[in-house]
């Protein structure tokens, strides 16, 4: 019973950054308190900004009304890879856990008009988590979520916001997706999961990589390898909360708060001072997002 209490106790908070730096992607509306207590324990420790990620049409509306709500808060907002074919097939599974009966792709449609509204508000200044995930859908959602993220993209570009990229074991699929449809001049890998010959491929073309708490966990040597070879205008780190809690507080409930225990990791990797590695985290958000 005490290793189940110490699982679902929030982690301690950790020693404050003496550089404010942003939390590039999170989930506010599935974690614990309200957003107001939340935003809060943020501050106290150096995490001033957070981006709220919409994963569907509630989800998104939510994190617009947010962040026009808060002003350290700015809004993303999509259809999550696994929510179209979701919406086209009616597949029950997935990460929302919500049954969908099959709509066809005027379902799909009508959702990705909601989105581009959306994408057109001051303070959404994202469109993502958008991208491929092989993970969770089957073959018969393949083209489906190709077909999404081909319009986020151009939604993105058409309303002059950043991308935000989901990838699950789908990596070349996706920057062959952004190469054929021409990638956004901003354009986000949350929670970067390739390894140092892809972080080069991003360089190349200056996507930005946002590392989350899997870099800091021993067995991901590769992806501490990838952080390496970003360029330091390139790198943001994010939580993905309240998923991807980092070491030693894996399985334990994630918040924005805990983003100074995935800086210093990453500070370490980088052999730099955390004060460097925060101020240019903080530039490369800002510049990535536009606010």
């Amino acid at each position: 019973m005490a290793a189940k209490d110490d699982r679902s106790t929030p982690p301690p908070l950790p020693a404050p950054l003496a550089v404010a730096v942003a939390d590039s992607h999170t989930h506010l509306d599935m974690q614990s308190g309200t957003p107001a207590e939340g935003l809060a324990k943020a501050a106290s420790v150096g995490v001033s900004t957070v981006v709220q990620v919409g994963c569907d049409l509630p989800g998104s509306r939510w994190a617009a009304e947010l962040a026009a709500e808060f002003e350290q808060v700015h809004a993303a907002v999509a259809l999550h890879p696994n929510e179209a074919p979701r919406l086209v097939l009616g597949d029950p599974d997935g990460w929302s856990g919500q049954r969908r009966t099959p709509g066809g792709s005027a379902a799909l449609d009508e959702a990705l008009a909601e989105i581009d509204r959306l994408a057109g508000l001051a303070q959404v200044k994202a469109v993502g988590e958008t991208g491929l995930d092989y993970f969770r859908t089957g073959p018969e959602g393949v083209d489906i979520q190709k077909e999404s993220f081909r319009r986020h993209i151009e939604i993105a570009k058409r309303h002059d916001k950043a991308l935000v990229i989901h990838d699950r074991d789908a990596h070349q699929d996706v920057i062959e997706v952004l190469l054929a449809e021409g990638a956004p001049e901003r354009t986000v890998f949350h929670c970067y999961s390739g390894d140092a010959e892809m972080a080069k491929v991003c360089a190349e073309h200056g996507w930005y990589l946002s590392f989350a708490g899997p870099v800091t966990f021993k067995a991901n040597q590769p992806l501490r390898d990838a952080l390496a070879v970003t360029p330091l205008d390139r790198v943001l780190v994010e939580t993905d909360a309240p998923f991807l809690t980092p070491h030693p507080y894996r399985g334990r409930p994630n918040a924005p708060y805990l983003i100074p225990v995935t800086v210093r990791s990453m500070a370490q990797t980088l052999g730099l001072g955390e004060d460097e590695l925060a101020g240019a985290i903080a530039a490369n958000t800002a510049r990535a997002f536009g606010y």
